[in-house]
């Protein structure tokens, strides 16, 4: 019997589908985008495009931008031909704006953004900035990691003043989490050196790691009084400190948090769940 021989183009839609799935859609794009009219159509389709993550992640969890040959593949080739599919991006904070003027993106509302940076929040989250109608109108849903390769410690103020441009520059947020990809980022929020200045009248849930439980209160002072979910983390709780506070009710239908560093886990009201 005579070897028979299948090429990857002899396979229906369906199953390259499948196969195209076990890879990320970075890769799918770079792989087969401009291969053929029907590699492209499947290319091109919302289940490839609908979320991209456009940045490097090395082996020590830290986030790199992508090469410059594959970025500008993507911003002069790639992404004017499905920027319209787009609801979702992951960028490493020094592509930020290259990407997104490299087309317009009706469907855009979520974003993760990682590095950011003291210089990069002057520099891009501010009114005069290009891209200041995208934060404001379009963006909803938001994915920070603060982080600056150059710096060791960061002060409770300049990470207040962080987060206060990002909460101005995003004013229509409603979903927000801090994230830590490694130990080199902000992997928790404190106040206790300096008093919180941020406040949002649209942020309706909210993931976020802090020092003390004194912290976690002035997330529920008001500042954010739409706010219906607080996913948090706290290292610690001195028992001195008061767990029947009014502000859990007024402004947080759901709260949800664990103590980081024991497993102590609360049930007790004014918490609407335990803690988890």
């Amino acid at each position: 019997m005579e070897h028979s021989y299948i090429q990857i183009t002899d396979l229906p839609d369906e199953l390259l589908i499948m196969i195209f799935k076990k890879l990320n859609n970075m890769q799918v794009l770079q792989s087969v985008l401009d291969a053929n009219i029907r590699f492209n159509k499947i290319a091109r389709d919302s289940t490839f495009t609908s979320r991209l993550t456009l940045f490097r992640w090395s082996s020590d969890n830290f986030i790199y931008p992508l090469a410059d040959s594959i970025l500008d593949r993507f911003i002069i080739q790639i992404i004017p031909q499905v920027h319209h599919n787009v609801k979702w991006l992951g960028i490493e904070s020094s592509s930020l704006q290259r990407i997104l003027l490299a087309a317009k993106y009706p469907n855009l509302n979520g974003l993760v953004i990682f590095n950011i940076s003291e210089e990069i929040t002057r520099r891009l989250f501010t009114e005069e900035n290009q891209l200041t109608h995208i934060f404001k109108n379009q963006i909803t849903r938001l994915v920070i990691s603060i982080c600056d390769s150059k710096k060791d410690y960061w002060t409770d103020e300049e990470q207040i003043s962080v987060f206060t441009r990002m909460l101005n520059a995003f004013s229509n947020i409603r979903d927000l989490k801090l994230y830590s990809p490694s130990n080199l980022c902000v992997d928790r929020l404190s106040f206790k050196n300096h008093r919180p200045t941020f406040f949002s009248s649209t942020l309706l849930e909210f993931h976020v790691h802090v020092q003390s439980f004194s912290d976690c209160l002035y997330l529920l002072d008001g500042r954010f009084n739409q706010l219906h979910t607080l996913i948090v983390t706290i290292d610690w709780i001195l028992t001195s400190q008061p767990m029947n506070n009014n502000r859990f009710l007024l402004y947080a239908d759901v709260f949800i948090g664990r103590i980081a560093k024991s497993n102590v886990f609360f049930t007790d009201s004014p918490f609407k769940r335990s803690f988890l």
